[in-house]
């Protein structure tokens, strides 16, 4: 395949609209001014972008939508499934946008996410967590009980038993997949035997029901280079598709065989047996992301447009070389990278104050910002920023077009 010519600094040049001065005369609005704009899903009169009080979350929705278009497509022809992770995005609208493109369902990290995904209508729902104290084993089962699409991980004997007893109290059937470790001993059984006899025990426990098993391996999916995160990809399922190999040979459920990510969209259906990917980030897009490279980039992973930013406003500019923004860690987060100015080269952003972003200029500055500007950042890392905000603005042709609740912001539970 023919590579990008395209360098850092023109990719970012090309993703975005420069900051926009308002002059007086335009009207601004609060948070509730606005929301009180948006009256049974529809905008009751415009309201500009750049007329939204900051910081404030936005989403792109041409963008929102190519991105989910384009991944169902990849993997539609790559004859995989997207099984997408709402712990990116924690909306209930997104997550039907992207079961009406074709998801076969979304997985959550925390039962307090299924729990407000449900409550909003998405009822095909996967897990992805073990719930190992009785307060959550509860609830999920409580949830099982209402939402026959709900399907819960669990990665040891102990558990397995702990999860029949609560559902056969319960009089139900609950359904469970095996995480399978993939090699970074964050959570998941050792696959191969112990994965098997695992399987086998859910088999026979009463109040269970195994659908197959998964194997998220959140470690190759920032690989830098392609070549590089395929090969670590694919050696490091090795395991779990021998796993699932020893699953189908013993009689048991195979048909759920989830894993994979945004990173390796392009590479995970090449890992045999894999039935749906879960892919995140691939919505929004985020520093991290790009920071990694593409199969036609080495540079700038340009698979997906960066469609949420942050939009934040010029507080100081009386020093040289820098100006002070209103974006700092309690509406960025302080991971790393730091954000970047969309549209914008030459300059840079941090947001290590509480309350305050930096702006730091190069020699080749695309442009300086007076106080009152409006700047656009590509946010750092999409699942921690997104957890920050009640709400965020859909935003079509610079104007709202909607206000979306973040339901399950804050269900770290």
């Amino acid at each position: 395949m023919q590579k990008s010519s395209m360098s850092r600094r023109r990719f970012l040049q090309s993703t975005g609209t420069a900051a926009i001065w308002l002059p007086t005369s335009v009207r601004g609005y609060s948070a509730n001014e606005v929301q009180a704009l948006y009256i049974d899903g529809e905008m009751q009169g415009e309201v500009s972008k750049w007329e939204l009080d900051t910081p404030s979350l936005c989403v792109d929705l041409d963008l929102l939508e190519e991105n989910i278009a384009k991944m169902q497509e990849t993997l539609s022809a790559n004859g995989i499934a997207s099984r997408p992770h709402a712990k990116t995005h924690k909306t209930p609208i997104i997550a039907q946008m992207q079961l009406d493109a074709g998801s076969v369902g979304i997985c959550t990290a925390k039962v307090s996410e299924a729990e407000v995904m449900f409550q909003n209508g998405i009822d095909r729902i996967l897990m992805t967590t073990t719930n190992v104290t009785p307060t959550k084993i509860r609830r999920a089962m409580k949830l099982r009980q209402r939402c026959p699409g709900f399907i819960q991980a669990t990665d040891s004997t102990v558990n397995a038993n702990l999860l029949s007893q609560a559902a056969s109290t319960m009089n139900i059937t609950a359904d469970v997949v095996v995480d399978i470790d993939p090699g970074g001993h964050r959570t998941g059984i050792t696959p191969g035997q112990s994965a098997l006899e695992l399987a086998k025990l859910i088999d026979q426990l009463p109040g269970l029901n195994l659908r197959g098993l998964l194997c998220y391996d959140g470690g190759s999916q920032h690989v830098k280079g392609f070549e590089q995160r395929k090969s670590q990809t694919l050696e490091r399922l090795v395991a779990a598709t021998e796993t699932y190999d020893l699953f189908f040979r013993g009689g048991l459920s195979t048909e759920i065989f989830s894993g994979g990510g945004t990173g390796t969209y392009n590479i995970d259906h090449e890992t045999r047996g894999l039935t749906d990917v879960q892919v995140g980030s691939y919505v929004f897009m985020d520093s991290q992301y790009m920071d990694i490279g593409g199969e036609s980039n080495s540079e700038i992973y340009s698979d997906f447009q960066t469609s949420l930013t942050i939009l934040s406003t010029v507080l100081n500019d009386q020093y040289e070389g820098r100006a002070t923004t209103d974006a700092g860690a309690k509406a960025c987060t302080i991971n790393k990278p730091w954000a970047r100015i969309k549209g914008e080269s030459g300059m840079s952003f941090s947001s290590g104050s509480d309350e305050f972003g930096t702006i730091r200029y190069e020699k080749e500055a695309s442009r300086t910002y007076k106080v009152g500007d409006k700047v656009e950042l590509i946010v750092s890392h999409c699942d921690p920023v997104v957890n920050l905000y009640n709400h965020m603005y859909a935003i079509r042709g610079d104007r709202v077009e909607a206000v979306w609740q973040i339901a399950a912001r804050g269900m770290s539970a």
